[in-house]
């Protein structure tokens, strides 16, 4: 499920318009809340590191875990400026492996959306349920059928000096699966662009349905609200966060292979 290979490298660029100040602020404060004001703390899906970077800045010793190598390796570039002490782990989040519990994990930007499957998004949290202290918190935020629904079929495109994109986005409500069509210009030399594509694929899953699984996962259901806010959710949400806790251990047996750690 390895997405944002070629991107990687302007990512950041294009997702400038994301507010990662206030969404970490509303993190922290969340957790916090829980009595969590420091320790480890495991980010799935950390791309290039932005939020992962801002949390180790609150105070928290944190796990990286992406399975793009080239997103790591922004992550990385960005630890070394900053000189952040952050683990990164190459690893896919349906088989994610610690080497212990950790307090808190966190999801955002709509990673967990990439799990098109619910035998997946079962396996992954029942992983974080593993993975959890007793009582720890899992914060995580999901784009809702209400945007998929919104963007239905259309294309966006954007062109900057670092790079330009096309976005070419269908979505399939009665499969729920959003799927787009990523191309990239990135200039090398001069007046020359390199062209890359990629395709990504997500799913838009109910919030009962979420509930449900994190309930079969072994966790406990805390809420659902607007994304990043006290509001509560409606069928009307386009992003919603989510919060549950673990409440017990079941067997969980990896399908994945060894750690990849990376320092940097």
């Amino acid at each position: 499920m390895e997405n944002y290979s070629e991107f990687a490298e302007v990512y950041d660029v294009f997702m400038d318009n994301v507010d990662y100040d206030a969404w970490c602020a509303a993190i922290v404060g969340r957790l916090r809340a829980e009595g969590i004001r420091d320790g480890l703390v495991c980010e799935l899906g950390c791309g290039t590191g932005a939020m992962t970077g801002r949390l180790a800045a609150e105070g928290y010793d944190m796990i990286g875990v992406d399975d793009s190598p080239e997103m790591l390796q922004e992550a990385i570039e960005k630890k070394a400026e900053t000189g952040s002490d952050i683990l990164y782990l190459m690893q896919d989040m349906r088989a994610f492996e610690l080497y212990g519990t950790v307090r808190a994990i966190v999801s955002v930007c709509d990673c967990i959306n990439y799990l098109t499957s619910e035998d997946d998004l079962l396996r992954t949290f029942r992983l974080v349920n593993n993975y959890l202290d007793p009582g720890g918190l899992f914060l995580f935020d999901l784009n809702m059928a209400a945007k998929y629904e919104k963007i239905g079929s259309s294309t966006i495109a954007e062109n900057r000096p670092e790079g330009s994109f096309i976005w070419e986005n269908d979505y399939d409500a009665q499969k729920r699966l959003n799927t787009y069509q990523l191309t990239l210009f990135i200039p090398e030399h001069g007046d020359l662009y390199r062209r890359y594509e990629e395709l990504h694929v997500q799913r838009a899953y109910s919030a009962d349905r979420v509930r449900a699984l994190l309930a079969e996962a072994g966790m406990e259901f805390l809420w659902a609200k607007e994304a990043y806010t006290d509001r509560e959710a409606s069928p009307d949400s386009e992003r919603v966060w989510f919060a549950a806790r673990e409440q017990g251990k079941k067997c969980v047996q990896s399908r994945g292979t060894a750690a990849a750690g990376m320092r940097g």
